[in-house]
């Protein structure tokens, strides 16, 4: 916190403060009830259902608050969790990606192994059918039947 004697004297009522001081609470332990729960001046005199100007003249709620968020950040802890959580599904659909990308590669592998055999397949098929013809020789030479 900061030193109270350089803070200037809040300029509203106690019920004005006492509702700020409220409202930051609230929004500190992640229980809005009027607002998105986002740790904003906006959303502070929101919560507390003061207007701007108002806030503005509570100078050591404002002090206040401004080393709250220096020291914690402007995250809630609602905030926090879901940016873990999303941080954790990026690390995991990199994982996959990378998953993928080297099945992706293994199944062009074999794509290009199978095109390969089928390739030489037929060549031998073809080398066969040659060796064949060559070496059967017929019987006897057919003609036209004759009749008897």
């Amino acid at each position: 916190m900061t030193d109270p004697a350089t803070v200037p004297e809040d300029q509203v009522s106690p019920k004005t403060a006492a509702a700020l001081r409220a409202a930051m609470a609230r929004l500190f332990d992640g229980r809005p009830q009027r607002t998105d729960g986002r740790l904003t001046k906006e959303n502070l005199y929101k919560e507390a259902q003061v207007s701007r100007a108002t806030m503005n003249r509570a100078h050591a709620i404002l002090a206040e608050w401004d080393s709250r968020i220096a020291a914690t950040g402007k995250t809630t802890p609602g905030e926090a969790k879901r940016d873990a959580a999303i941080d954790d599904l990026k690390k995991r659909l990199a994982k996959k990606t990378k998953e993928c990308t080297l099945l992706e590669n293994k199944l062009k592998a074999a794509h290009t192994a199978i095109a390969a055999l089928f390739h030489d397949n037929e060549a031998l098929r073809q080398q066969l059918d040659k060796d064949v013809s060559a070496t059967v020789t017929p019987i006897r030479q057919r003609g036209p039947r004759q009749r008897r």
